[in-house]
């Protein structure tokens, strides 16, 4: 008599039968850590190349800036706005004239106060802006003025931190905190060590931040070079970041060739 095959449903139940991609306890386990940074770069790039967003304006500030704040908040706020929108409208971000890659493309790091306020300047000029958000244990959600193919969320700081600088094209920061801080002199420091290519950098608002931080005292004690502060500009309005910008040499992109003139 031939023998009945056992029943098959604890092979087909297996963690181990299932597909690796599918499988949400051996993505998450520590082996694969390297493998989920990999797609967290992967995932972002390949959207921002499908977009064509070839490089970006970074602006850095508190998430707890308000449009309707106390004191200084709320001027804050309206000049983050109005800088989102003018560099949309000078800086290449749309596609205009047969363009195929945007330029200067407003990214913050997604979420409110002054993050908000420059996805909501370029989300008014009707330019994409982008949101890189990062999980917290306090939940940060995305703001609604970046756009939505552009509202991404990562994991890992580094990451994130990796996709904010590596399309830079110039940094902004206004007011903020510890956040503000450690984004700032990461980027501060990859251009000290030359790690960064050449890019301007604007604090706003010169009264805070000399207020917040006592940049020449670092000189003095021999922590760095008196050259390391060139590194640094400052703006008190929207316009005079612009001009400190473009004043650094930020890339913009070329007017179209005028095709009467080329024929000449």
């Amino acid at each position: 008599m031939p023998t009945q095959a056992p029943d098959n449903r604890a092979q087909l139940t297996s963690p181990s039968y299932r597909l690796a991609a599918l499988d949400q306890d051996f993505l998450l386990g520590e082996s694969m850590r390297g493998v989920r940074f990999l797609l967290e770069f992967a995932k972002a790039d390949e959207v921002l190349r499908r977009w064509g967003v070839r490089s970006t304006v970074v602006v850095f500030g508190s998430a707890r800036v308000r449009e309707d704040g106390p004191g200084e908040q709320a001027r804050w706020y309206e000049q983050a706005r109005r800088f989102g929108a003018l560099v949309s409208e000078r800086g290449g971000a749309k596609l205009e004239n047969g363009d195929h890659v945007r330029d200067n493309v407003i990214a913050t790091g997604g979420g409110p106060g002054v993050m908000e306020a420059a996805n909501r300047g370029a989300y008014e000029a009707g330019a994409p802006t982008i949101g890189f958000n990062i999980t917290l244990p306090r939940e940060q959600t995305p703001n609604p003025y970046c756009t939505p193919d552009l509202t991404f969320r990562f994991h890992y700081f580094a990451m994130r931190k990796m996709h904010l600088a590596m399309r830079a094209n110039a940094l902004v920061v206004f007011p903020g905190g510890f956040g503000t801080f450690d984004e700032l002199f990461e980027i501060l420091t990859l251009r000290q060590t030359d790690k960064a290519p050449p890019i301007p950098i604007v604090l706003f608002d010169e009264a805070y931040w000399r207020s917040i931080i006592n940049f020449e005292a670092l000189v003095e004690h021999g922590m760095i070079a008196a050259a390391d502060l060139d590194l640094l500009r400052f703006a008190d309005d929207a316009e005079d970041v612009w001009a400190e910008l473009v004043r650094g040499g930020l890339k913009l992109p070329e007017p179209p060739v005028d095709s009467e003139r080329g024929a000449d």
